[in-house]
């Protein structure tokens, strides 16, 4: 058994459970509010989730300049103080200058990066495995996968996802947002025995971990963390029952918080914690007022009902 199996099998057993992708607050002038950063990560761990996935695309990373992205890093890093794992997005549609950037980034904070499936490009299944091959070559950390069609135009198909699992020894999980449960099982199933599935969308996040699946990158796990992360443990001890209603009493805050896009849903949740404001950058904009009244609602509601 190799170092790097033997390595990379811990890395997986630390995010096992609740991830959450977290937002990149902004201050009114849109530069990002390195205070509410801090804020959103501490109510994070407060509420008890496994781990934080920094830089994705809830964190609006494709807005980020350089010296942004590493002042979100630094930034995420210090007020973790390594009380939870890390997990850091790292991905795109040019494959070369990925690569360098898997290369020159500093990851030592860091146990996975998180690379999502090349967008506008539209590849053919071949060109996505080709891309990943490539980033597995270059990246000094565990990759996992990450698939989410509805804003790539592009689905990594099961039969891809196999291949570079059984190909590139240092292709760890995939992050699968394409909602698809016929698709997971897919995966789930017919995967390795070192490589795992992790949801990466909320409506579908127990039914995967009940599929065997080991958890979720969550986006409104950040804003709800003790109860998501109550969801996903007692999805992953076998109590679906009651699991499922934790669902049932989460499910109205999925569909809102990405009924005007993500993540100005979420983010107009953290504006009613009092953790940051809802300010997104363009061409995102930000959530209407009926919205924010309509999120205001179900988590008065949700606070109630959990209380």
């Amino acid at each position: 058994m190799s170092n790097t199996f033997i390595n990379d099998f811990l890395v997986m057993k630390q995010l096992v459970g609740t991830g959450v992708a977290i937002i990149t607050p902004f201050k009114p002038d849109l530069s990002v509010d390195e205070a509410a950063l801090r804020a959103v990560v501490r109510y994070c761990i407060e509420g008890g989730v496994d781990y934080l996935v920094v830089l994705g695309t809830t964190a609006e990373s494709v807005t980020l300049g350089k010296t942004e992205k590493q002042l979100v890093m630094k930034t995420v890093v210090a007020e973790n103080q390594g009380k939870l794992p890390l997990v850091v997005g790292i991905g795109g549609n040019n494959t070369m200058q990925l690569a360098e950037e898997l290369k020159s980034t500093n990851l030592e904070h860091f146990c996975a990066v998180l690379s999502v499936s090349p967008a506008y490009n539209k590849p053919t299944q071949e060109g996505i495995y080709q891309h990943f091959k490539y980033l597995s070559e270059a990246s000094p950390k565990p990759l996992i996968l990450y698939n989410v069609p509805g804003r790539t135009s592009s689905n990594m198909l099961p039969q891809t996802v196999l291949r570079l699992a059984n190909d590139c020894e240092n292709i760890v999980a995939i992050k699968e947002a394409s909602g698809d449960m016929d698709q997971v099982r897919a995966i789930i199933e017919n995967a390795p025995a070192d490589f795992s599935v992790i949801s990466g969308d909320d409506f579908t996040a127990l039914s995967t971990v009940l599929a065997g699946g080991i958890g979720v990158i969550s986006v409104l796990g950040q804003g709800l963390p003790k109860e998501f992360s109550k969801m996903m443990t007692l999805g992953l001890q076998g109590h679906a029952n009651e699991a499922s209603k934790v669902h049932q009493s989460l499910k109205d805050g999925m569909e809102l918080i990405f009924k005007e896009g993500n993540p100005a849903g979420i983010k107009a949740i953290f504006e009613i914690l009092g953790l940051a404001n809802a300010k997104v950058r363009l061409p995102l904009v930000e959530a209407s007022n009926d919205l924010k009244l309509e999120l205001s609602s179900f988590m008065k509601s949700f606070s109630q009902i959990h209380a």
